[in-house]
């Protein structure tokens, strides 16, 4: 298959187990009114437009029930599901080798709370920048401590923000930036961070507070109060 360019693919990363959590069951496989969180959120690139292929990377031990679930929720969109590695990064790389597009998003598992215009929004800036990542304004001041949590420094509110994802590149820049991390055993802690490595602007579009990433049991709570007001499938 040949690259696709005027399409997008995406990596949804669910290969975390979330202990944070504090239930057995990993939390993208938590359900939100008896539908997984994982599904609340493949549903939303499924019905994208500009969105080709999604290729889910998950935990060996749960590729066959994705595997169930594409099926029976009709996600005719994945085209495959993959074993993760050892960390994020790791993960992200196992799953650009089938990646087919021109333009890849990367998303985590446990944000369902995307929206079709910030999807959007994120490829275009993308396809102008060279770039995107999806954040928003932090709203704290942010202090700088040290390892005896005394404060350091105060960073000027107004120039930070929380970065979210969906994050989107050009797969060929994102291939090269990983292999790239691998080489020089550089770790990063988000995609942007190996992009921005390779001197690629990287466009910052402003998202919502309520695309929240489920991790906890307080952000379940609160996963689900919006999931109630939106009053309708996400």
């Amino acid at each position: 298959m040949g690259i696709m360019e005027n399409k997008a693919g995406v990596i949804v990363v669910a290969a975390g187990k979330g202990s944070r959590m504090g239930t057995t069951e990993s939390k993208q496989y938590l359900r939100l009114q008896n539908k997984p969180i994982l599904i609340h959120t493949l549903e939303v690139f499924e019905h994208s437009s500009i969105i080709d292929e999604i290729v889910i990377v998950t935990g060996k031990d749960d590729v066959q029930r994705c595997e169930d679930w594409i099926t029976e929720y009709k996600l005719t969109k994945v085209k495959q599901v993959v074993v993760g590695g050892y960390d994020r990064q790791e993960s992200v790389a196992h799953g650009l080798q089938y990646i087919h597009s021109n333009w890849i998003m990367v998303h985590d598992g446990v944000r369902p709370f995307i929206t079709q215009d910030q999807i959007m929004d994120c490829y275009h800036s993308a396809v102008t920048a060279g770039a995107s990542v999806l954040a928003v304004p932090v709203k704290d001041t942010i202090k700088q401590v040290d390892l005896q949590k005394h404060i350091l420094s105060t960073p000027d509110r107004s120039q930070l923000w929380a970065i979210q994802t969906p994050q989107t590149f050009r797969t060929a820049d994102l291939q090269q930036a990983h292999q790239q991390a691998l080489a020089e055993e550089f770790r990063g802690t988000d995609d942007s961070m190996l992009i921005e490595r390779m001197g690629v602007t990287v466009s910052v579009v402003e998202g919502s507070y309520e695309n929240i990433k489920i991790t906890t049991p307080d952000d379940l709570d609160y996963a689900s109060y919006l999931l109630q007001r939106r009053g309708e499938k996400i």
